[in-house]
């Protein structure tokens, strides 16, 4: 219970903004927190210069630390708040979590004595300082805080996100469920919500059995209305990276799938000789894999099998451009040209398949077929050519 074993995920939409905090969202924020801690130097960042080796002045020749960040808009805040939840973001950035959560606590406090009238900044603030907790496994003051986020704006996606985790975190899977079911009528995108709801199903199952769902609290219906303004809302680069990446990995997966699924087909049909079709389950395999040597030694029986000679040897061709040294590519090549009565050539495959491995009897056997061949056509060639 309380751990932080839970990441807040880069596929999540923003809390009402592209700019709010992170725990692994991909997305930018700014912070609060009590009295400011003196800044160590390697973290460069007091009063916005970096610090000396030494941890006082900036000594000559010491590279500047870049705290222009410091700066960046930030919503409707003034400008010592957008100071504290930038800088709140950049701690966060780089695992201080404590730190950020001292920026994000100060930047909060700031804007409820200067009577901020910012729903939205002053959300993102709490769900940045709900991430915090979220990392450091203070899941209570993560669901407090997330709770308080969404009372400012119902239905910010990272709020409920990290609220679901927080609560499946404490084991309160009921709450836990019906936030992540609320993630989804957002956006069904959000693969980490898919995967947890599946794992809490089961334990639900098993904790309540067949009636489970009679035990969960009600999943609110999100409108319609808060539905599209989240399709319609421009979405970071890092997040448009991250969707493109996973919509990649989805497609190379089912192309694999799809892969081996034809491959056992054809080996099947192999098996049954059945020839014809296995041929065209390999062609559909090179269309997903052409650089598959084996898909070609493959076809290549098919096409020796159906006496389709010029094919197989192209198949082998193929076969042994990719892989020089394939046994089976030369010595289906020499059953090829055995076909079409080139003996020679179908010879020297058979000597090269003997070279790299002399115990293949085939090999053997059927080099002595082949030269019985050869001989006897070298002979009919001699008898039938006029002498002079």
């Amino acid at each position: 219970m309380g751990n932080a074993q839970e990441k807040p995920p880069g596929s999540g939409g923003g809390g009402g903004r592209s700019d709010q905090a992170t725990a692994g969202s991909g997305t930018r924020s700014r912070g609060g927190g009590g009295v400011e801690k003196p800044r160590a130097p390697e973290k460069g960042v007091a009063n916005g210069r970096g610090n000396s080796p030494a941890g006082g002045q900036e000594q000559q020749g010491s590279p500047a630390v870049d705290t222009s960040y410091l700066d960046a808009p930030a919503g409707a805040l003034p400008p010592h708040l957008a100071r504290l939840k930038n800088e709140g973001n950049h701690l966060f950035k780089h695992g201080q979590f404590g730190d950020a959560l001292e920026k994000y606590t100060q930047a909060i406090e700031g804007c409820a004595e200067a009577g901020i009238d910012s729903p939205e900044d002053v959300c993102i603030l709490y769900s940045n300082r709900a991430a915090c907790y979220l990392k450091d496994g203070n899941s209570t003051d993560c669901i407090q805080d997330c709770t308080k986020a969404l009372e400012l704006q119902p239905y910010s996606l990272k709020p409920l996100l990290r609220r679901a985790m927080a609560y499946e975190s404490l084991e309160r899977y009921r709450k836990a469920y019906v936030d992540y079911k609320t993630v989804l009528q957002i956006d069904t995108g959000v693969q980490a919500a898919h995967d947890s709801v599946h794992r809490i199903t089961k334990m639900l199952i098993e904790q309540d059995g067949p009636g489970w769902r009679e035990n969960l609290p009600e999943i609110p219906a999100v409108p319609l209305s808060v539905q599209q303004q989240h399709r319609d809302k421009p979405v970071s680069a890092e997040v448009a990276q991250a969707r493109a990446a996973r919509a990649a990995q989805e497609e190379a997966r089912i192309k694999e799938a799809r892969f081996t699924l034809l491959k056992r087909e054809g080996n099947d049909l192999v098996k049954n000789r059945n020839f014809q079709e296995a041929l065209q389950k390999y062609s559909e395999c090179l269309t997903l894999k052409p650089d598959e040597c084996a898909l070609y030694t493959n076809r290549a029986i098919c096409f020796l099998r159906m006496n389709r000679f010029d094919e197989a040897k192209q198949d082998c061709d193929s076969a042994l451009q990719l892989e020089p040294s394939n046994k089976k590519a030369f010595y289906r090549r020499a059953l090829a040209h055995k076909g079409l009565q080139d003996y020679l050539s179908a010879s020297s495959d058979l000597q090269e398949v003997l070279q790299l491995d002399p115990n293949v009897r085939e090999a053997e056997q059927e080099l002595e077929v082949v030269t019985g061949l050869l001989r006897k056509s070298l002979m009919d060639s001699t008898a039938h050519t006029p002498r002079v």
